[in-house]
């Protein structure tokens, strides 16, 4: 790319906010020119606007340091010096809803972390391996909101990219149920033990709205685009429990599965192996090489030893055996706020970027 594309954070100063800044870092691509925040944050520098909150085990980036901060509800003001942004904003879903299509709406794409507009039928949400066919709706997006080139675009919840993507590839043996127990890290509620000492020797089994989003969103992943939007997917019957565990970083699953079509435990490991996506063909710039690693070790995958996976954006699977009420079962782990939430969203305007859909403001 002969110049990079300019880029917004919108709620920069959040963990979130905070991990798409330290991915950015001299990104091929794209580069951070604005940081936008509550009003409270507003007129800081983002040193100081951050405070002692930094929560990156990698330092602060020199060149967001005396960034001056702007206010998230001056859409206009934020927008004119950006191509895009992305957006982290901690609101209520309806605030965050209206704020990011008034984004769009000013011609700025938004592609988003929150869970706001994941069921907005024309808004894709996107794992760029997985549903790339889904940005096909942005047009149609676009006339809703009456746009050129602003829309909205998302990501999934985090804790489904431990099991979907294994499930996808093995999507020609028609999975027919699903049974997940997933067990969430505490940087899932944008929390490390300092903030959330009572975590320490614990485990909490309710996230609120955790279940539900595991059990209906990897099917809107396997939905269609139809008549300018898009379709869920009749299946599989997907059940889930989500517990939170005295985890920092790095979402597990242990997954037992029933297909139409049993394959064999080889036909599984291969297509675990082979998978390729459209990131990977395109080699975008934060695709891992390889998506879907197998350990055969007893005891892997491991949060600590394997959430960093291809710089935290691959996925590992282990313990794969048949099980004497489903077919199969497995364990699969993703790091959660790189695959999971930032580095999926960067991923994802890499994505949209190469197709056209992001483009340099005349």
């Amino acid at each position: 790319m002969e110049q990079k594309l300019r880029v917004g954070i919108l709620g920069g100063t959040g963990m979130v906010g905070q991990r798409f800044i330290s991915l950015l870092e001299n990104h091929p691509w794209f580069e951070v020119v604005t940081i936008a925040a509550s009003p409270r944050s507003a007129g800081k520098t983002y040193e100081e606007a951050v405070g002692d909150r930094w929560k990156m085990a990698t330092p602060m980036p020199e060149a967001v340091k005396k960034m001056i901060v702007k206010n998230v509800n001056e859409v206009e003001e934020v927008s004119k010096d950006v191509d895009f942004v992305f957006s982290a904003v901690d609101m209520t879903k309806d605030e965050i809803k209206a704020i990011e299509e008034a984004y769009a709406k000013a011609e700025t794409p938004v592609v988003s972390n929150n869970s706001a507009h994941r069921w907005t039928p024309d808004v894709p949400m996107i794992v760029p391996e997985l549903n790339p066919e889904h940005a096909e709706v942005i047009p149609f997006q676009r006339k809703r909101l009456g746009t050129k080139r602003g829309f909205v675009a998302v990501k999934p919840n985090c804790s489904i990219q431990s099991y979907t993507p294994a499930l996808h590839a093995l999507m020609e043996f028609k999975p027919k149920v699903v049974v997940a127990t997933t067990y969430q890290a505490i940087s899932g509620a944008g929390k490390t033990f300092k903030d959330w000492p009572e975590m320490l020797d614990n485990i909490i089994p309710y996230i609120g709205g955790e279940e539900e989003k595991s059990e209906q969103e990897p099917l809107r992943i396997w939905g269609k685009v139809e008549d300018g939007v898009i379709k869920k997917a009749d299946g599989p019957i997907i059940t889930t429990q989500c517990i939170r565990v005295p985890v920092q970083d790095g979402h597990t699953a242990a997954v037992f599965v029933s297909f139409e079509k049993k394959p064999t435990r080889e036909e599984i490991l291969d297509r675990w192996k082979n998978f390729r996506g459209e990131p990977q063909k395109l080699n975008l710039p934060s695709a891992p090489k390889q998506f879907i690693q197998y350990l055969e070790e007893d005891d892997r995958p491991q949060a600590r030893l394997d959430r960093d996976y291809e710089n935290g954006m691959g996925v590992s699977m282990g313990r794969l055996r048949e099980d004497t009420v489903y077919d199969y079962k497995f364990v699969g782990l993703s790091h959660n706020t790189i695959r999971g939430a930032a580095g999926g969203a960067i991923l994802s305007a890499e994505l949209l970027t190469a197709k056209g859909y992001i483009t340099a403001k005349e």
